[in-house]
């Protein structure tokens, strides 16, 4: 069964990355996406999956350990590079060196750099836990940028609904991406490198989630560009806005009959009191 995860893999996700890097080069000025962070975030996918013909290599060779390890936080690192593009180009529309292509190149050339050293120094030196470290640095920053641009949609008036609606869809699925595949997949092949754990049991795991994070990767084109994604995101805007005004009609329904209730009961003890009134008057 593992060696079949990992052909599926290697003949299924393998070309269709291929494909998806000449989508994503072709369509990235058209569609005005970040095309630089995504086609090298692409690129490090392609040498984690080649890598993964030589899983076995993996966890007992330093070369193709280090591989692996620097392609998936070169992934993590342009994952988080995306998710602050988007947030600034909300939060931030006038600091626009991420997207212009010198700025973009230079980010993703320090990256690279920053990867080589530091996986680089971590794998060579036995320091796997460091690695975990690595992958952990990312946590706080796509949390910022959810929330920062959560916070700042109402005041970006120049961008269009259905931008604002692809945005916070690729912030989410990038932090969903992150917290229950990506970050349980580090943490576990890293353990994995120790004899204690039992080897098959994780391996499959791991093969799992990389099979979902891929998906995932692939899906994130969609929401980065113009397309079919639109309609899905503006359905389900429309049914979330639909249960907050069934919400608000209940609200003023159960408040205007409050209301009657009350001025029922003050005409009520309105009448008693004049009823009571004539007839004291009679009895005098």
């Amino acid at each position: 069964m593992f060696e079949v995860l990992i052909w599926i893999l290697i003949c299924f996700f393998l070309p269709v990355t291929i494909l998806f890097f000449c989508c994503a080069c072709c369509a990235g000025q058209r569609y005005q996406v970040p095309v630089i962070y995504y086609t090298n975030l692409i690129i490090s996918i392609l040498i984690y999956h080649c890598m993964t013909f030589f899983w076995w290599e993996i966890l007992h060779g330093i070369v193709e350990r280090f591989f692996y390890y620097f392609a998936v936080t070169a992934s993590l690192y342009f994952k988080s590079c995306i998710a602050l593009e988007r947030y600034c180009f909300i939060a931030c529309p006038l600091l626009d060196c991420l997207r212009q292509t010198k700025g973009s190149v230079l980010v993703c050339v320090l990256v690279w750099v920053l990867c080589i050293v530091s996986v680089g120094l971590a794998v060579f030196l036995y320091e796997f836990v460091r690695l975990i470290i690595y992958a952990a640095l990312p946590a706080p920053l796509f949390i910022f940028c959810l929330a920062g641009t959560l916070k700042a949609l109402p005041a970006a008036t120049s961008v269009p609904t259905e931008e604002k609606r692809r945005i916070v869809g690729t912030l989410v699925l990038l932090l969903l991406n992150y917290f229950l595949i990506n970050l349980p997949a580090v943490i576990l092949l890293t353990l994995n490198l120790y004899p204690r754990f039992p080897e098959t049991l994780v391996d499959f795991i791991i093969i799992i989630l990389s099979l979902f994070s891929s998906l995932l990767d692939f899906i994130l084109f969609a929401f980065m560009r113009k397309g079919p994604i639109d309609r899905l995101l503006a359905r389900l805007c429309c049914c979330s806005m639909e249960s907050n005004n069934t919400g608000d009609v209940t609200d003023v329904s159960t408040d205007r009959s409050d209301h009657v209730v009350r001025d029922e009961g003050k005409e009520e003890t309105g009448s008693h009191d004049g009823r009571d009134g004539e007839e004291v008057e009679s009895v005098r």
